[in-house]
C-alpha cells in the first residue's frame, strides 16, 4: 500500500490518501473503511443531462472523481476488487447512490475518525509492500501444493498431483517438473520460496530444482512439516520459517498466539472467551492480550459498542490482536464466539 497524504488532527479526525497495490491491500480496505466514512477515487459515471434520463439510447460514461457516503462494503477476493456503496456527496449527481470499484491502483482518500487500530493497519500494509512475498511449496510423495502468504492468510494457488502408470522414474521427473513449472508462474520475481513437506521428497524435489535453476533453488528454504496442504502451510508458519524471511508476518503471529490460547484453555489457566467472560476480565484489567476476529469487529463497530472495550483494554495497558477470519486461527476464534483474551491474572 502506498500512503501519499497523512492529515489528522489530535482527535484522529482526518484524511489518509492512499493507493492499494495488492489483493492485501483491499483486504485491509475492507477493515479500515467503515459505514459513515467520506470515500473520494476516481470512478466511471454516465455523462447525461436530467433531460438525457428519459431517452432510453445507451449513454457513455466517463472518468469523474466523486465523494460518497460509504453505506456498505464487498470485498470480491477472487476478482481483485472492493466494491464501496453509498451516496454521493461530491461531485456529479449528488444525492444518488453510486458504488465505487476499488482495484489495485486505484488512488482514494479516506477521511473519518480514525481509530487507532485502523491507523495500525495503514502502517502495516504501507510497511508490508517493502517486505519480500513468500510462496510455500508443501511436498510429498506424489502430491503438492503451491500457496501465496497473504496478510489475511494461506491463499492455496495450486495443487499437483503425481500420474500413475509405468515408468515411475520418468513419472516422478514429470512431476517435479510440473511443481517447477508452476513455481515460476506463480512467481513475479520478488518472492521468497520455501519448501517444506515430511520425509525426502522435498529434498529430491530440490535436488531437481538445483540441476534446472541453480539461481532459483540458492534462494529456496527448506522446512520439515509433517504433512502437507493447509495443516503443512500452518506448520511452516508456526516454526517461524515465514518470520525468518518476512521479519514479522501477521499470520504467523496469530497463529502462534492461537497455539499460546489454546494450550492455556486445556490447562484452564489464564484466559477468557466469548464476549461476557471477556467484558468481565476487562472490567476487572485483567486483559493483557485481546484477539478478536475481524468480521466481529466489522459487526460490533456497526453496533458501536466495540470501541469503548478496546479503550478500556488501553488504558490497562493491554493491547490488541485482530485475527483474519480467512485463516485457521481466525476460524478457531470465530468457534470460540470471535473474542478472547489472554490475562494477567485468573478471575
Amino acid at each position: 500500500m502506498r500512503v501519499t497524504k497523512r492529515d489528522l488532527r489530535g482527535n484522529k479526525e482526518g484524511e489518509i490518501a492512499l493507493t492499494p497495490e495488492t489483493l492485501d491491500d483491499l483486504w485491509h480496505l475492507k477493515y479500515i473503511i467503515e459505514k459513515g466514512d467520506l470515500v473520494f477515487a476516481l470512478t466511471k459515471r454516465k455523462a447525461e443531462a436530467a433531460s438525457d434520463k428519459l431517452r432510453p439510447e445507451k449513454v457513455e460514461k466517463k472518468n469523474v472523481r466523486l465523494g460518497i457516503r460509504v453505506d456498505d462494503l464487498e470485498f470480491h477476493k477472487f476478482s481483485n476488487r472492493l466494491r464501496v456503496h453509498g451516496l454521493i456527496e461530491h461531485g456529479m449527481d449528488a444525492g444518488y447512490h453510486h458504488t465505487l470499484n476499488l482495484e489495485g491502483g486505484t488512488a482514494l482518500s479516506i477521511i473519518k475518525h480514525w481509530k487507532k487500530d485502523q491507523v495500525e493497519r495503514v502502517n502495516e500494509a504501507e510497511a508490508a509492500s517493502k517486505k519480500p512475498k513468500v510462496i510455500i511449496v508443501a511436498i510429498e510423495e506424489g502430491d503438492a501444493d503451491i500457496g501465496f502468504v497473504r496478510h489475511y492468510g494461506i491463499e492455496l494457488y495450486s495443487h499437483i498431483r503425481q500420474s500413475s502408470g509405468k515408468g515411475e522414474g520418468t513419472l516422478r521427473e514429470v512431476f517435479f517438473d510440473n511443481i517447477l513449472e508452476q513455481l515460476k508462474h506463480a512467481m513475479c520475481g520478488t518472492e521468497s520460496v520455501v519448501v517444506a513437506g515430511p520425509g525426502f521428497t522435498k529434498d529430491d524435489l530440490m535436488k531437481y530444482i538445483s540441476s534446472k535453476d541453480q539461481e532459483l533453488a540458492s534462494g529456496i528454504l527448506v522446512e520439515d512439516t509433517s504433512s502437507i496442504g493447509m495443516s503443512g502451510f500452518q506448520e511452516v508458519l508456526r516454526r517461524g520459517a515465514v518470520d525468518r524471511i518476512m521479519e514479522e508476518s501477521r499470520i504467523a503471529r496469530e497463529s502462534s498466539l492461537m497455539d499460546e490460547l489454546l494450550k492455556e484453555m486445556a490447562l484452564g489457566g489464564k484466559v477468557a472467551y466469548g464476549m461476557d467472560e471477556v467484558k468481565k476480565a476487562i472490567d476487572y484489567g485483567a486483559v493483557e492480550t485481546l484477539l478478536i476476529a475481524d468480521e466481529l469487529l466489522r459487526l460490533e463497530r456497526e453496533e458501536g459498542n466495540i470501541d469503548a472495550m478496546i479503550q478500556e483494554v488501553e488504558h490497562a495497558q493491554g493491547t490488541m490482536v485482530v485475527f483474519s477470519t480467512e485463516f485457521e486461527p481466525g476460524e478457531k476464534l470465530h468457534s470460540l464466539g470471535g473474542i478472547a483474551a489472554m490475562l494477567r491474572f485468573n478471575i
